[in-house]
């Protein structure tokens, strides 16, 4: 009975010492608890601490310091700072507005300019290129321009050709020409046949690309050239040589491809969404990567009525002149195409302080004293960096460019709207 009494004893010996240490334990918590707020108190200037805040943007708030399921302490919210009832009126101290590196602008009216850039390909002006293909049947006796890219001017010499048919046509004109000679004491009708027969001879070798010059020699010398010089028909760069010394060519085979390059072409490739900005006339900037301190300037001459379905481009034609000959074909570029969306100047804020939510957007609006409002806005053309606003902003205002996202993530923006027409929006987004 005494040993029951005993083990009695005991048990609730222990149990008010544990009791105690309980007691004691809660105690000194609370106690630090507060010293630490009260040293918080004395060496913080921004106020009373009213509640802690979840720093994920939840709802859920504490009166004491706590982590989260990620183990990021929970954010203080100082007295002064927590969002109004029914407001959606942001308030940001000093302090966290210069560490966030907000910036802000002046909402004002401009012209929005949008520069459409595509890339682009140095071309020969299809209107100077020049094939060399005779008339005739013949034989190349000599070359004088046997290379390609070698630089001719017009009439220059390329080759001496011989043709029985050239040959004939010149003995042709000779016997036409003796034979108005031989009938000036006769009659009339006999010499206009003769001068008619004579034209005709010269005639078909003009048709056939003899040079005047070479004409001319015939008529003074009075005899056939057994070998025929044929002459560029234009000033340029030997694009392309088929010619070879010794060489039998058949009428129309093409032996030289003459290009003239003090003009050409800069063909640039437009995304279709970009066409509408794109117009005849319209002044275009280049770009080479080969002199990349030097921007050459040319105009829009031609859209070409077709599309590429693989990249959805359509092709621009730029002509811009070329007398340096530092363009060369196939050369790559870069475009830039300079479209004014209005003639009028529009209210305009810059791309960057639009919060797009995906089917609307939103500004934050500077009120002052660290006040920010997320205000709903409509937004019309975009150009570059800047988008039109058509309704939700008046000239003056400033809105946030630079750290808009951060005082959403901050500031908890969406605890901060509820209830508020920009909330509602971003809800639904």
């Amino acid at each position: 009975m005494k040993h029951v009494s005993r083990l009695t004893a005991l048990i609730v010996l222990a149990a008010i010492v544990l009791a105690l240490g309980y007691w004691w334990g809660a105690r000194s918590s609370t106690s630090a608890v507060e010293s630490s707020d009260a040293v918080s108190a004395k060496g913080d200037t921004k106020g009373k601490i009213l509640y802690y805040r979840n720093p994920m943007g939840m709802p859920d708030t504490s009166p004491v310091p706590k982590k989260d399921s990620m183990g990021m302490d929970y954010l203080p919210v100082y007295e002064g700072e927590e969002p109004g009832a029914g407001s959606s009126i942001v308030k940001i101290s000093a302090e966290k507005i210069q560490k966030l590196g907000v910036r802000t602008e002046v909402v004002g009216h401009r012209e929005l300019v949008r520069t459409v850039r595509a890339v682009s390909t140095v071309q020969v002006d299809e209107r100077r290129l020049h094939a060399v293909a005779p008339k005739f049947e013949g034989w190349i006796q000599r070359l004088y321009v046997n290379t390609t890219g070698q630089p001719v001017k017009k009439g220059d010499a390329l080759m001496d050709v011989y043709s029985p048919e050239l040959i004939a046509a010149q003995h042709e004109y000779l016997i036409a020409r003796k034979g108005m000679q031989s009938v000036e004491s006769g009659g009339l009708e006999a010499r206009e046949r003769m001068e008619r027969l004579a034209a005709s001879a010269l005639q078909k070798l003009r048709n056939w690309d003899i040079s005047e010059i070479d004409l001319q020699a015939l008529q003074q010398e009075g005899r056939p050239k057994q070998y025929v010089t044929f002459r560029s028909p234009a000033s340029g760069v030997v694009m392309a040589k088929v010619a070879i010394q010794g060489q039998r060519f058949m009428p129309g085979e093409m032996l030289y491809q003459i290009a003239d390059l003090s003009n050409i072409w800069m063909v640039a490739d437009v995304f279709e969404q970009d066409l509408a900005l794109v117009r005849r006339g319209q002044a275009a900037t280049i770009k080479i990567d080969s002199y990349p301190d030097t921007v050459f300037n040319g105009n829009v001459t031609f859209i070409y009525p077709t599309l590429n379905p693989e990249t959805r481009t359509a092709r621009v034609r730029i002509e811009l002149p070329n007398m340096q000959a530092l363009l060369k074909p196939a050369m790559y570029g870069r475009v830039e195409f300079a479209s004014s969306s209005s003639k009028d100047k529009v209210l305009a804020v810059p791309d960057s302080a639009v919060l797009d939510t995906g089917t609307r957007q939103l500004v934050l609006v500077d009120l002052g004293e660290g006040r920010f409002e997320p205000r709903l806005v409509k937004i019309g053309v975009r150009a570059d960096e800047y988008a039109e606003v058509t309704d939700g902003l008046k000239a003056g205002e400033r809105v946030v460019v630079k750290a808009n996202f951060l005082i959403d993530a901050e500031s908890n923006l969406k605890a901060a709207l509820s209830g508020s027409p920009a909330a509602n929006a971003m809800g639904q987004d």
